[in-house]
């Protein structure tokens, strides 16, 4: 095996660096704060993200080899005009990726950036997507920033996360 082949190989188990997504890649407007029902309520972070709940159980066979476990679960950004980044910490980036928006084609990312839209406070847009994991369970943690405001985030997927 070439060290060519062997790069190409590495770079297949990795996620891609990160990922704009634009406002038009959004699925849905909706009420923000977004809060989701009684069993799966969405957490508000930095006062601009709705995140998904700290707990979804259901993780699924995903098609890719490399990243084998999925689970689909959406984010809702209010319509503030302001970028949110969402990354996966460094020392996770092997064990776990995510993805929002249409234009990644069901594609893994270290980080997504979603660009900032609208200035209707009250509403927020909604983009499909979620996790991919290399095993079939894991507490994720994720950094939201905005501006200079960072906050980390666990998602327990498959599992709770101890508190």
């Amino acid at each position: 095996m070439t060290s060519a082949s062997v790069a190409v190989g590495e770079l297949s188990l990795k996620a891609r660096a990160d990922r704009r997504v634009p406002c038009s890649e959004a699925i849905s407007a909706t009420a923000f704060p977004y809060v989701g029902d009684r069993t799966h309520r969405y957490r508000l972070v930095l006062g601009v993200v709705s995140a998904p709940p700290a707990f979804m159980s259901q993780i699924v066979r995903g098609d890719s080899p490399a990243w084998p476990h999925w689970h689909k679960e959406g984010i809702v950004v209010r319509n503030s005009g302001e970028t949110v980044t969402v990354s996966v910490p460094h020392a996770w980036r092997n064990r776990a990726a995510i993805a929002w928006g249409y234009g990644g084609h069901g594609e893994p990312f270290q980080s997504v950036v979603l660009v900032g839209c609208g200035l209707q406070k009250t509403r927020g847009r909604a983009y499909s997507g979620g996790f991919y994991l290399r095993a079939h369970a894991a507490c994720v943690p994720l950094t939201f920033r905005v501006g200079k405001r960072t906050s980390t985030v666990r998602f327990g997927l498959g599992r709770h996360c101890s508190r």
